[in-house]
């Protein structure tokens, strides 16, 4: 296990971090206590340092079971939880991004993981009406006050974070350091607008659902015993799954790690996030540090999963745009920045 910088900051954390939705059995799914700690012990054992939590996640069990694993080694764990996702229904703030929501979240997750800090707070989701300057303002605040340390915002539009930052940039206010949310193989469209921001503003990439909640493993491309979230997939996911099983073959390696590589060894600074209900689902997926996928490899799988990326983006990258704007001097141009 190697370690990052965590964004633009001085915060170094392992190059997979540790997802612990699925500790905790109380939505019926996840892994149960004994298991749990089987998780987070092979996790730490390999390297690992970076734990991400939530604190909607098992109603509120992950984040306990993750603050009794790390007390024994508190400052040696960099642990990441979120805040927005409702906890009361039938109250209207006890969701959302406002400050009220916010303050009330950080609380009761600095209880349950039985710390007086958290080391990264996620804004878990955007909810399109609290104001971005009440947000900001209010992270710092947090900041400020020692109860976080720093902040990160996942599952958000890509110009509310551009704003965010810039924002927080002008003000001399804590900046987002790292952005969460969707990508794999089958789901790309990060690639569009959101990758290429955190990019533009130096922060970490999160990937969450690398496997598709296990789709792309190639488990539902035939009879198998092997646990599973729905009755079937996609043709298109089950196509997906049939070139890694055939690249798992050429290879000797697992559909799950070389679906993992795959986000590795994206062109953005990537962190992705392990998820397991098994401790030996976990150690498969450690395997992925031990292999790189060559470029041949990584253009075999790119070309199963084509992505468009649509206008502007298809517009400004042909070769007739480039003509209008730069003459025939485009190719004689270097830059860092395309």
């Amino acid at each position: 296990m190697r370690y990052k910088l965590l964004g633009k900051s001085g915060l170094r954390v392992s190059e997979l971090c540790l997802g612990t939705m699925t500790f905790g059995d109380d939505w019926g799914w996840g892994a149960p206590k004994d298991e749990s700690r089987k998780i987070f012990d092979a996790f730490a054992e390999a390297g690992g340092n970076f734990i991400d939590t939530a604190n909607n996640y098992t109603n509120g069990t992950s984040e306990r079971f993750v603050g009794e694993f790390t007390k024994a080694d508190r400052d040696h764990f960099v642990i990441a939880t979120k805040y927005t996702l409702s906890e009361f229904p039938t109250d209207p703030n006890f969701g959302g991004n406002h400050r009220k929501n916010m303050r009330r979240s950080v609380e009761g997750s600095l209880r349950r993981l039985d710390t007086d800090h958290m080391d990264l707070l996620w804004l878990h989701m955007w909810d399109g009406m609290t104001p971005v300057e009440e947000v900001m303002r209010a992270l710092d605040d947090l900041v400020r006050a020692g109860k976080v340390l720093y902040v990160g915002i996942s599952d958000t539009p890509a110009w509310v974070v551009s704003q965010a930052n810039t924002l927080a940039d002008l003000r001399g206010l804590s900046r987002f350091v790292a952005y969460q949310g969707e990508y794999s193989l089958a789901s790309r469209a990060p690639e569009r607008d959101i990758l290429p921001m955190t990019q533009a503003m130096e922060m970490t990439y999160l990937p969450w659902g690398i496997l598709e909640g296990g789709e792309m493993t190639g488990k539902y491309n035939a009879p198998s015993e092997e646990p599973k979230r729905s009755t079937d997939t996609s043709e298109r996911i089950k196509t997906i799954a049939a070139v890694l099983m055939e690249l798992a073959k050429e290879t000797g390696h697992t559909t799950s790690q070389i679906a993992i590589n795959w986000v590795r060894q994206r062109p953005y600074h990537m962190i992705p996030i392990l998820g397991a209900r098994r401790e030996k689902q976990l150690k498969d997926n450690l395997g992925c540090l031990e292999f790189t996928l060559t470029d041949a490899q990584i253009e075999c799988l790119d070309q199963a999963s084509p992505i468009d990326l649509g206008f502007p983006h298809s517009f400004l990258g042909s070769n007739h745009v480039r003509g209008l704007i730069f003459g025939k001097t485009f190719p004689q141009i270097i830059t860092q920045r395309q």
